[in-house]
């Protein structure tokens, strides 16, 4: 709760400063709930709130069902006092009304490196959720293959030993938070990008944002089934998709790949020419703009 303190305070110090604010976070709905005198605030929502509550290890089971309703009383509030935009379709169904959709997107490179042979990466937040623990199981599988792992991103407090450990015996590469724009260049001719999410609730309905990255940069991308991914995956033969927590099924991918040049290469030139038509930013990047813009110009009540 301190950084949300903290985000209030910066809120109140900021707000005659600016024309709108947009936030992400749903617990940064409290950072601005009931300032007066507040520019429009827009609600961007990436998950499925009531959902992540089953990925939170410090809430007791038994006080998940009473929190997620609270939840749904928070989205409705949200809605009735904010604007709102939805990464998914199917975040629609949680609301009364109707709000602009502008998907998950990325910025696609021009030209991309081909996928190389001897480096797989994850990009993105570290956590057993999302597959750490695999990651370092694949890790050790690939080690006698001379296939580096490499992990890209923040890790939460329950995974930071394990890759401290796994880094210090040799295992991984752990790059912990880098800026996008430097993380994303890590993706350039890699074997295959990593997506190894576990079988949760808030992840069954949302696309996962590195599946489209990894794509954007030409490398093949490995993932679990989860019900978006598939279908990204699959419509554009794009990569492979593997079994739930099954670390030797995605080294044997991996080394599949690595075996067979040219399908990993048209599976990277496929994956490409899909978000470079169908995910790139520019392509949404207009009607995100004009609606925050037009928001941006109501007087402030």
């Amino acid at each position: 709760m301190a950084a949300v303190w903290a985000a209030r305070r910066l809120f109140k110090r900021m707000r005659d400063k600016v024309d709108l604010v947009l936030i992400h976070d749903p617990e940064l709905l409290f950072a601005v709930w009931g300032v007066r005198n507040r520019p429009p605030v827009v609600w961007d929502v990436h998950e499925d709130t009531p959902a992540t509550l089953s990925l939170k290890p410090w809430l007791p089971a038994p006080l998940r069902p009473p929190v997620r309703f609270f939840a749904r009383m928070l989205e409705g509030t949200a809605e009735r006092h904010m604007h709102l935009l939805l990464a998914e379709t199917a975040y629609a169904g949680r609301f009364k009304h109707a709000h602009l959709i502008v998907p998950n997107e990325t910025w696609v490179p021009d030209s991309v490196t081909p996928p190389g042979d001897d480096r797989v990466v994850y990009l993105g937040w570290l956590s057993r959720a999302r597959g750490v623990f695999e990651a370092v199981e694949v890790a050790k599988l690939l080690q006698p293959y001379r296939v580096a792992v490499e992990l890209i991103g923040y890790a939460d407090p329950q995974s930071r030993p394990m890759l401290n450990q796994a880094v210090t015996e040799g295992l991984l590469e752990w790059r912990d938070f880098m800026p996008n724009d430097e993380a994303l260049k890590r993706l350039d001719g890699a074997l295959a990008g990593l997506s190894l999410l576990h079988d949760e609730p808030n992840y069954r309905h949302s696309m996962p944002t590195k599946i489209v990255e990894y794509m954007a940069h030409g490398i093949p991308v490995i993932t679990t089934p989860s019900p978006r991914a598939v279908e990204l995956v699959e419509r554009y033969d794009s990569g492979v998709v593997v079994p739930w927590e099954d670390p030797k099924a995605v080294a044997q991918a991996v080394l599949t790949l690595r075996d067979d040049v040219r399908e990993r290469r048209a599976q990277g030139a496929r994956g490409y020419a899909a978000a470079r038509a169908n995910h790139h930013w520019p392509n949404s990047a207009k009607r995100f703009v004009t609606q925050l813009e037009s928001w941006a110009g109501v007087k402030r009540g």
